[in-house]
């Protein structure tokens, strides 16, 4: 059995919860694509848990969690998620797997992450964590990889070639100071000694776990894959099932793709939004919601559920099913607005282009329901209001609704079919 987890909005869409609950059933957990610019929050009774680089599988003792080639790795974030797995009791050891193709994100990407976003350069609104500096340097064939870091006869003039061109872009045209080579150079062997026992060669390592159950987990979302989503307000890899394949080095005939939904949508960061709200009521979303950066802290952008955007990303996925997260943050709405259509200058459309900033949304009104939901356990429980919003979902999106979360912790799930 293979199953990928997959956002179709801008991220942030709960993947991290689903993930957790489901991972049990499975053999290994894959994040294929992204690094610590993710943030999926998974919840242990009343703590909190935050994976920028993990695998959200990590928490279950008997899974295997692996991060595959097409991650990029920041060794800080890496070795300080693991301490605070060991505080709460949980040893990844011997189930930590890290590919030896993954680029790692370096000082200078951080920095000039940074510098761009914060006006000496054209801001897109990133996290500032290098994610996206990384991925050009591993395009441009520059890049660092954990293969080097573990080879350290060789590192050296890796590190003195790539820091004495970035040290110059730095001087030259962002007017900051130059990074220290050797300190750099220092570092890089230290994390290679302590990563070189977690290292492994994607294809050999995931041969025997064909005929087992993975489940492979995307980080960001599909609204901003390089090629298909809203361009150049995206991330740098592809969070859509199609980046598993170039991502591991297999072939992934057979993925059941389960796209997951936020009962309205948020996007941190700049680009189009078509159903953005820009009223109180967009705050009192956002408070209700917590709708603020697992990664930044920032404040998300928030508005209604926009139905022809959501099937745009599942025919990029193939996705088969839908899980539906914090459906009970809408509870006190009088009045639910459900996106259908956009209008601009040029007429009205039906379908959802990623590359056209002028499309505002046309809504259908529903009546939004009172009573908390939050300890509702059986969808016959819900009330009617709820059950008609999510029908005009399965309607307008054209695919089922497996799954509804009414709360963060996974026990406050509701299941209308077993799909695993």
């Amino acid at each position: 059995m293979k199953v990928g987890v997959v956002g179709l909005q801008w991220g942030d869409e709960g993947k991290g919860k689903l993930i957790d609950i489901l991972a049990p059933k499975f053999d290994i957990v894959v994040r294929f694509q992204g690094g610590p610019n993710a943030g999926h929050t998974v919840r242990r009774g009343e703590k909190k848990i935050i994976f920028h680089q993990l695998p959200s599988g990590v928490l279950h003792q008997k899974v295997n969690n692996l991060i595959g080639a097409g991650c990029v790795v920041n060794p800080v974030t890496l070795f300080e998620e693991i301490e605070v797995l060991k505080d709460f009791g949980i040893d990844p050891d011997g189930r930590l797997w890290i590919s030896k193709f993954a680029h790692i994100i370096l000082p200078h990407h951080i920095l000039i992450d940074q510098l761009r976003e914060s006006g000496k350069g054209k801001p897109i609104g990133t996290t500032k964590r290098g994610v996206g500096m990384c991925y050009e340097d591993k395009f441009a064939r520059i890049g660092i990889r954990v293969a080097d870091l573990i080879d350290q006869d060789h590192l050296s003039e890796k590190i003195k070639y790539l820091i004495s061109y970035k040290n110059f872009l730095l001087i030259e045209r962002y007017g900051s100071e130059p990074l220290d080579e050797r300190k750099v150079l220092n570092e890089c062997l230290d994390y290679g000694s302590r990563m070189k026992p977690m290292v492994v060669i994607d294809p050999h390592f995931l041969h025997p776990y064909n005929k087992k159950n993975i489940l492979f987990e995307s980080a960001q979302g599909s609204l901003l894959d390089i090629n298909f989503g809203t361009y150049p307000f995206v991330t740098s890899s592809h969070p859509i099932i199609g980046g598993v394949g170039p991502s591991i080095g297999l072939l992934t005939d057979g993925i059941t793709a389960i796209g997951v939904i936020k009962s309205y949508t948020t996007r941190v960061g700049l680009g189009p939004f078509p159903s953005e709200l820009q009223d109180t009521l967009a705050e009192r979303i956002r408070k209700s919601g917590q709708e603020y950066g697992a990664t930044t802290g920032r404040p998300r952008r928030c508005g209604w559920l926009d139905t022809p955007a959501l099937r745009y990303a599942t025919l990029l996925n193939g996705a088969r099913f839908v899980f539906l997260t914090k459906l009970d943050v809408l509870t006190g709405l009088k009045e639910i607005k459900i996106g259908i259509g956009y209008e601009s200058g040029d007429g009205k459309y039906e379908k959802y282009d990623p590359s056209r900033e002028d499309f505002k949304s046309i809504y259908k009104t529903l009546p939004g329901w009172t009573s908390d939901i939050s300890g509702v356990t059986s969808y016959s429980d819900l009330p009617e209001e709820a059950k008609n919003y999510i029908d005009e979902i399965e309607k307008h999106v054209g695919i089922e609704v497996v799954g509804v979360s009414v709360g963060p912790k996974p026990e406050q799930t509701i299941w209308r079919k077993e799909i695993i």
